[in-house]
């Protein structure tokens, strides 16, 4: 027995591995990989009808079919939220993601996320793996109990990892990266030559700051360019994509905020994938960047139109101003350089390259480079004996989800918590894709019994860092 076990372990051992797969990136230099621009999916009119990719998951209900549920074509007449005669995902009450229902009772699971891979916005490179020692981005950190994705990047940008300009092919990219819902990380993108990759679902932890925000999750970092909702930049990538301030929380009050667009070639074209501001004193402007000469100007009277927006000026300076009262969601527009008048559009270019050794960081590399075959082999050797422990960790993991006791069903429609029992009770956490819950637990609980298969423990460190959160506040 123990011969057949050495043997399929060592079977095990020189399998060839697959690389490991990259997270689904949205950078700010491919905007059109992406089908979404707000972080939780809001904007998402694609046309996936599962719950998972390329045919994966649970078959979609029709939006026109679902009025006993409490969202349908009949709620959303003006097709605000997307939903019509179709099942397609979408995201009608500001959730963490798009979603669709898959019952059509109330009883148990009757909705489910959609995992979309394309429906991530530039700018989230994905979601990577924190073992802590070191930590996947090596900067700054801290935690907060009203942490967002833009308090994060607010954060690291205050550590001095501000926003480079994009398509400068001799530095590497700045970054923050959200963890667990409270933890914020700073570092640059060297430290992703030796980040691993996690799925895009371990990242479901909500954020503390807001209910609509996914926050990496437990050990795992959900990691953004910190030029994402910046005041300010200078973008010069052949193509790319601007958020407004503070994006993608609301814009803020006050705010007086410019960037410069200088993307090669002779023209610019413009697209708003998002444009939502207050009223008509809050205001965007498109101005030549030679001559100062104001082009065109939107508020929220004037939206701008759809469809692309072509201009003959190579480079542009957009100012954007609100007002004290003002407060939205903002915009978001994708641009791209054109090589000839705007009649003759060439198609856009890919980012600069990052050269092997910037001349100002001589030690640092901004994206892997493959190794010798030597270095493969250590590192299908190294990959191998991670999958075999991982493989014993899920197994003792299995064994303890046999002894879970607080459950948490959420459902579409107003929050219900059942009645307390009274003070005394101690705290156990307990987290379910993607949300995260912290309940009293008495010993000899009578729910413990009830079906909760997506209910699983924080691990020991970061059930630690989040009870001396909870006993601040």
């Amino acid at each position: 027995m123990g011969t057949r076990v050495l043997q399929g372990l060592l079977v095990l051992f020189f399998l060839p591995l697959p690389p490991p797969r990259r997270a689904s990136a949205g950078s700010l230099h491919s905007p059109g990989l992406s089908e979404c621009f707000q972080v939780n999916g809001a904007d998402y009119r694609g046309h996936q009808n599962r719950t998972g990719p390329r045919g994966a998951g649970r078959p979609c209900l029709f939006w026109d079919q679902t009025q006993q549920h409490s969202y349908s074509s009949a709620s959303d007449p003006q097709g605000r939220w997307g939903l019509g005669a179709h099942n397609f995902c979408r995201n009608p009450d500001g959730d963490v993601q798009p979603w669709c229902y898959v019952a059509e009772t109330e009883e148990g699971i009757y909705w489910r996320y959609c995992d979309i891979p394309t429906c991530h916005m530039p700018g989230y490179l994905g979601c990577f793996v924190d073992s802590g020692a070191p930590p996947a981005l090596s900067g700054p950190s801290g935690t907060s109990t009203k942490l967002t994705v833009q308090v994060c990047l607010r954060f690291c940008r205050m550590k001095g990892y501000q926003p480079l300009p994009l398509g400068s092919p001799s530095l590497c990219s700045q970054l923050a990266g959200v963890e667990a819902g409270y933890a914020c990380f700073c570092g640059s993108e060297s430290d992703l030559a030796r980040g691993r990759p996690a799925p895009a679902t371990d990242c479901d932890q909500i954020c503390f700051g807001h209910p609509g925000q996914l926050c990496g999750g437990d050990g795992r970092l959900g990691i953004y360019e910190v030029s994402v909702g910046s005041c300010q930049g200078n973008w010069t990538a052949p193509q790319g994509v601007l958020y407004s301030p503070d994006f993608p929380d609301e814009y803020g009050p006050d705010r007086n905020c410019s960037w410069a667009l200088g993307p090669p070639g002779a023209a610019l074209e413009l697209t708003f994938r998002l444009f939502e501001l207050a009223d008509p004193r809050d205001r965007l402007e498109l101005r030549d960047a030679a001559s100062g000469r104001l082009l065109r100007a939107f508020d929220g009277n004037r939206p701008p139109p759809p469809g692309p927006l072509r201009l003959r000026p190579a480079a542009l300076l957009l100012t954007f101003r609100s007002d004290a009262r003002g407060h939205a969601q903002g915009f978001a527009l994708t641009y791209r350089g054109l090589q000839d008048a705007p009649e003759k559009q060439a198609p856009p270019r890919g980012p600069a390259q990052t050269p092997a050794a910037p001349p100002d960081r001589a030690n640092a590399s901004c994206s892997p480079r493959p190794g010798p075959p030597e270095a493969a082999m250590g590192a299908r050797v190294f990959s191998t004996v991670t999958a075999v422990l991982v493989l014993l960790l899920l197994l003792t993991l299995l064994g303890l989800l046999r002894r879970r006791s607080c459950l948490l069903a959420p459902g579409k429609g107003p929050l219900t918590v059942g009645p307390s029992r009274g003070p005394g009770r101690s705290w156990a956490v307990w987290y379910r894709r993607p949300r995260g819950v912290a309940l009293p637990c008495p010993p000899g609980d009578p729910q413990a019994e009830d079906p909760a298969a997506g209910f699983r423990p924080l691990s020991a460190s970061s059930e630690s860092s989040l009870r001396s959160l909870i006993s601040a506040l």
